[in-house]
């Protein structure tokens, strides 16, 4: 029997994962996948030794903070891999645990891929050497990166986004306000303020202090916010609370990320792959990011790129703002998201810069991923 040994810590890592297992099944029907990841791997029958959400961490402050026990999970699960070893092996994304244990399968002679590109390209180019003895061949989301591998010894497929598949090139946002329930003539906004709970405990209080000063000025304002988990649910919720605004027009919703911003006119959003989500929709937004302040004094060291949002790196320019850390204020993200709601031509043209994105990633992704796969399973 094939075995697929996988570690997908992130929701988005998860997606991307839950993918190529149900596009690797259509050709390995029998072939086992275990090791770490999510609710959307394990509907597709992976066995996950570990809570997947013990990986969801992010910001070095943050991490530290459960250092031993993703440390001793990761120490349990080589020993674990290389004891009864798999055929292959799929580090997707996480480069910081996964690159760690592919250095060391590797070395035993266990093909290692890694499903998304460490960000050489935008924090830590250094890291080249690391991922050279680690990984055996990389799966790209992005068409600019497999240059970036050329001259070494790392195979590199470009293989697109598998959201860029997912998501309709066009969708009717009155028919999905018809759905949700929103009322055609109000102006909405979504806000996204992440999907850990480590990024509502930086950016929830922002975000409703932002809605304030926007409802101030625009009365008719509705507020979509779609939550991932009823711990961020709850979060968000007690921020409401606090700052005296659980009786504003705040609608929240468990997931459905992708309709709340389709039904929208402008959306808040936090720094990630929900950027690309809402790029992808074709929705105007701005893009916030706050850390803890430790985090950021070495995150913004080691940037060069001059942009963080993956709409932004992807045209190669600002195409709508950033807020990171002391600018992401309400009163700068109040009169950014006010500039995009009072100016239909801007939206219309950042919607166009958006659609030439979502074509230039739909590449079915999957299949292409799987294709990638399959010649290092066809002894097995």
């Amino acid at each position: 029997m094939v075995r697929i040994a996988m570690v997908a810590g992130e929701a988005s890592s998860d997606q991307l994962a839950a993918h190529l297992i149900t596009a690797l099944k259509r050709h390995l029907p029998e072939a086992q996948f275990y090791g770490i990841g999510g609710p959307k791997m394990q509907r597709e029958g992976f066995d996950s030794l570990w809570p997947a959400e013990m990986l969801a961490v992010r910001g070095y402050a943050e991490v530290l903070r459960h250092y031993r026990a993703i440390t001793r999970m990761r120490r349990q699960l080589l020993r674990r891999l290389l004891q009864d070893k798999p055929d292959v092996f799929i580090g997707v994304d996480g480069s910081d645990f996964n690159l760690w244990l592919e250095k060391r399968l590797k070395a035993r002679g266990i093909p290692t891929i890694h499903f998304v590109s460490p960000s050489i390209w935008a924090w830590r180019k250094n890291r080249m050497s690391r991922i050279v003895e680690s990984v055996s061949h990389i799966l790209a989301l992005y068409p600019f990166e497999p240059e970036l591998y050329r001259g070494t010894p790392v195979k590199c497929s470009y293989v697109g986004h598998p959201l860029a598949d997912v998501i309709p090139l066009e969708i009717d946002r009155r028919a999905v306000r018809e759905q949700l329930g929103v009322a055609q003539e109000r102006p909405v906004i979504a806000l996204l303020p992440g999907s850990r709970q480590s990024e509502l405990h930086f950016m929830a209080e922002t975000f409703i202090e932002t809605a304030k000063l926007l409802l101030q000025r625009h009365p008719q304002l509705q507020f979509l916010v779609p939550l991932v988990s009823r711990e961020t649910r709850l979060q968000f919720e007690t921020a409401l609370w606090k700052l005296k605004a659980d009786e504003m027009p705040f609608t929240l919703m468990f997931g459905h990320a992708a309709e709340a911003v389709a039904a929208s006119d402008a959306v808040l959003v936090a720094s990630g792959t929900a950027t690309l989500e809402t790029a992808l929709v074709g929705r105007p937004m701005v893009i916030a990011y706050k850390m803890s302040p430790w985090s950021w004094r070495l995150m913004r060291g080691m940037r060069y790129l001059p942009w963080v949002g993956l709409p932004n790196i992807l045209a190669g320019r600002y195409v709508v703002p950033e807020f990171l850390q002391d600018e992401a204020t309400p009163e700068n993200l109040a009169q950014a998201l006010g500039n995009l709601l009072a100016d239909r031509p801007a939206r219309a043209a950042i919607a166009r810069v958006f659609a030439g994105i979502h074509r230039l990633l739909r590449q079915n992704t999957a299949q292409k991923a799987a294709d990638a796969v399959l010649p290092y399973l066809q002894k097995a």
